[in-house]
């Protein structure tokens, strides 16, 4: 038996072979436009993590999310070429760099790192539901599906290293007054 994730990406891949595909409107344009932004942004910051840490499992997980992104901002150009949509500007990718080489008033923490991706992540995961709530033609959905598909799978994978190291930002919690346990 297939699973619900399973089940509506072969509903929209059956749906999308048989509809002719309109023009983007430009609520799909600008998610996608702006999505692709953040992408190739969280990838510049990608690079500058792996050009600080030299921890092993979170250089790992950050060429995990690097290389999601990638594939995501490619499938994206790929699309812009083919309805003619212009890309937007982005930050270069930077060159390597030892982590020993940087000073430790510039370096950044592992920490800060980890929270860094976080932040990217989850502004992903936002942009992806809106875009999938947003799009008409059903390529555009599905590619939005697999999109937050995946990122929605990295965040599985990335929650538990940032759990075991204390890296998560957890706010106060909220007890109602009266409540027992106050």
């Amino acid at each position: 038996m297939t699973n619900i994730g399973e089940s509506l990406t072969n509903i929209l891949k059956t749906v999308t072979d048989d509809v002719p595909k309109n023009p983007l409107h430009v609520g799909e344009v600008m998610n996608l436009w702006t999505y692709l932004t953040l992408l190739e942004e969280a990838n510049r910051f990608a690079e500058i993590g792996l050009n600080t840490t030299s921890d092993d499992e979170l250089r790992e997980a950050i060429k995990h999310s690097w290389d999601d992104c990638d594939k995501q901002a490619k499938k994206i150009k790929e699309l812009f070429r083919e309805e003619g949509i212009s890309l937007p500007p982005t930050t270069e990718p930077k060159t390597n760099s030892d982590p020993k080489d940087i000073p430790l008033g510039v370096k950044l923490t592992d920490d800060e790192i980890a929270n860094g991706v976080v932040m990217k992540l989850t502004t992903a995961i936002s942009i992806c539901g809106v875009g999938l709530s947003q799009s008409l033609r059903t390529d555009i959905g599905a590619m939005w599906y697999d999109f937050l598909k995946t990122r929605v799978k990295f965040s599985a994978y990335y929650m538990p290293i940032m759990r075991k190291r204390g890296w998560i930002k957890v706010p106060p919690y909220y007890v109602p007054n009266g409540h027992p346990n106050q």
